[in-house]
Formats: structure tokens, sequence, C-alpha cells
């Protein structure tokens, strides 16, 4: 998630009012950060993860006039990202895609292949976990929402999140065992 923009507030006063570039500034702003909370909730299927995220900027841009202010910007467009994923979802079968610019965001190891190897298998993994399971760990753990914001987004009560985080994390202990000699998991 994006820290808060000193012009924030101001592109979005602009924007609500209709101004463009304005709003455009603000996708500017915004647009990694979507981009990537639904590159990880398409496992990787990074065009389809630009195709949502350009759907959700301009369903943005529809309901900004609605927008209240009662969570921050950044928190209402991850809530439009994750119900646009539930609906595509809903019409297309999960399957776990990985590229290079996946494999390259797994930091941390010095023999990439190992790398490589262990994020695989945490996508693999990742796949197996429930729905509710996968977009708390997603959300809490690779977007860095406080259990709160992740409530939020994800339209549930925040003890869900906490035992979706809880019952993901036993899960994927479980399924990642073998890593656990070569890395803390």
């Amino acid at each position: 998630m994006s820290q808060h923009h000193p012009e924030e507030t101001r592109w979005l006063e602009l924007a609500r009012r209709g101004d463009r570039a304005a709003f455009a500034s603000l996708v500017r702003l915004h647009q990694r950060a979507v981009r990537a909370q639904l590159r990880r909730l398409c496992s990787g299927d990074d065009g389809w993860a630009d195709e949502l995220a350009q759907e959700v900027f301009v369903s943005a841009w529809l309901a900004l006039p609605s927008f209240r202010g009662e969570a921050r910007l950044g928190t209402w467009l991850y809530r439009i990202s994750y119900h646009a994923y539930l609906q595509a979802r809903r019409a297309r079968p999960l399957t776990v895609e990985l590229d290079e610019q996946t494999l390259a965001d797994h930091a941390g190891h010095s023999d990439p292949r190992q790398g490589s190897a262990l994020r695989l298998d945490m996508d693999r993994a990742l796949a197996q976990l429930s729905e509710g399971e996968r977009a708390a760990l997603i959300h809490c753990y690779h977007l860095d929402l406080s259990h709160e914001e992740a409530a939020q987004v994800l339209g549930l009560a925040v003890g869900t999140v906490k035992t979706h985080i809880a019952r993901g994390k036993l899960r994927l202990r479980q399924l990642l065992a073998s890593w656990e000699s070569e890395c803390c998991i």
C-alpha cells in the first residue's frame, strides 16, 4: 500500500468533482499496489491482473462520488479490486502460472533456483488453500494491510480474517514442511 502522498487529498477532491487529470494522478499513485494485489489473487497471471486493474480504475472513477472517506483511498481501491477479482473468478478457473517477474519478486535466497523452487511451491500451496484463507494471507502479508483493513477489503469480520490467517498459515506449514530446514516458514 502506498504511503499517503501529500497531494492525495487535493487530487481526491478534484477528482470527485470530475477532474480527470487529478484522477489520473491518483491512478498513478495507487496502480502499482492494485496490480500487485491482483497479480497475487490471479496467481501470477499478469495479463488477467492488468485487465482487471483497468476495470478497477474505471469502476473507481464511476464510484468516486460515493467514496465517503471512512477508509483510506487505497483500502477502498483494494476492496473494488477484490470484488472485481471475485466476479471474474466465477467465470475463470484458477491456475498457477509463474513468469520471470514473479520469480524475480522472491528475494533472500543466494541460489536463484532455490528461490524459484520455493516460489513455485508457495504459489502451489496458496492455490490449495480455501479462497478465504488465501485472500486473508495475501492482503495481510503480501499487501501489508492490518487485520481491520483486510476485513474492510474482504467484507468480513475481523475475527473471520484472523481465523482465515491462522488456518491458512497452519495449512501452508503442512504443505511446505519440506522447506522448513531451508528457510523460516
